[in-house]
């Protein structure tokens, strides 16, 4: 009896050209693109935060949260424009609006963005034009919507693996975490009296991006190995740990000033580790190119098309 094809022929060892990757590795530096990636979430569901408050008579909650969104934006187009190297560069983005490019929807995003809450937050320093400020902060709440998850998406639509893999959670896990940035800025600048709604946005917040991490690590095999191991790992467990205990001291931070402060950057400090470890997780995706040709041998066994955006 003839023997099947796969009893015949043993599975190839992986190899690729000389070990040499397959895919450019992303070349965003640090602390450029991390930064702007928290700062631009922060600002985005402060934004959010701000148009909540308005809306339900929250006033020292908004002022708190228009300050904050502005400072974000401010600081994240800082960061932005260092990563990019000339400020013309930026400028030569929003030449063009093309729905289909995540790039250029979210230029004009943050240059919305910025705009509405510079607006929303001179007004209600300066007392001037307040009907303008005030419609300028509930439009920042939806420009800020968009502006706490374009940075996802825009990783997303990428060839590197551990990016575009991840597609389905990312926009949760960015978000997640620019809610509990969000809550965690205004829990320190606002009364303990009146940031009930910012301790429940940063507990919620901390949750969601656990959870979004969590799910993303074991849905991908192979290709999340990266957000597991070497600098990434360590860092992307760094942020569980903080997020999740900055997330349950949120609870019970009304208490004293004390628990405030240390729920506050226990967050911020788990935010920012998650940027910096998904960054360098994509670089480690990048740099191994099992990461890329595995997964398309997998789907191309399965009978699925291998191909991945390719820039």
């Amino acid at each position: 009896m003839p023997r099947r094809r796969d009893e015949m022929v043993p599975d190839a060892e992986f190899r690729s050209y000389y070990g040499q990757p397959v895919i450019k590795q992303p070349i965003w530096h640090e602390p450029h693109m991390p930064a702007y990636l928290y700062l631009g979430g922060l600002s985005g569901a402060a934004g959010a935060m701000a148009a909540a408050a308005r809306l339900t008579g929250r006033d020292r909650l908004e002022l708190a949260a228009r300050m904050t969104a502005f400072a974000g934006a401010s600081a994240g187009a800082v960061f932005l424009v260092a990563e990019l190297g000339r400020p013309e560069r930026f400028l030569n983005m929003l030449r063009v609006f093309k729905l289909t490019s995540p790039m250029s929807v979210g230029s004009w995003t943050l240059a919305a963005h910025s705009g509405l809450t510079g607006v929303a937050a001179g007004s209600a320093v300066t007392g001037l034009l307040t009907p303008a400020g005030d419609a300028a902060s509930v439009a920042s709440g939806l420009s800020g919507l968009a502006m706490a998850t374009y940075t996802a998406v825009l990783l997303a639509d990428t060839a590197v693996p551990s990016w575009h893999e991840g597609m389905r959670e990312l926009p949760f896990l960015f978000s997640g975490s620019a809610l509990a940035s969000a809550g965690a800025a205004l829990m320190l600048t606002t009364p303990r009296a009146q940031a009930g709604p910012a301790r429940a946005a940063a507990a919620a917040g901390a949750v969601a991006e656990v959870v979004a991490g969590g799910l993303m690590e074991r849905r991908l095999g192979l290709v999340g190995e990266p957000y597991r191991t070497g600098r990434a790992g360590r860092l992307m467990r760094a942020s569980r740990v903080l997020t999740l205990g900055g997330g349950l001291l949120a609870t019970v931070a009304g208490r004293s000033r004390a628990l405030t402060a240390l729920s506050g950057l226990a967050i911020t400090a788990g935010a920012l580790c998650t940027r910096f470890g998904v960054l360098e997780a994509g670089r480690a995706s990048a740099m191994d190119p099992r990461y890329t040709v595995v997964p398309q041998r997998d789907r191309l066994d399965a009978g699925h098309p291998a191909s991945a955006p390719g820039r």
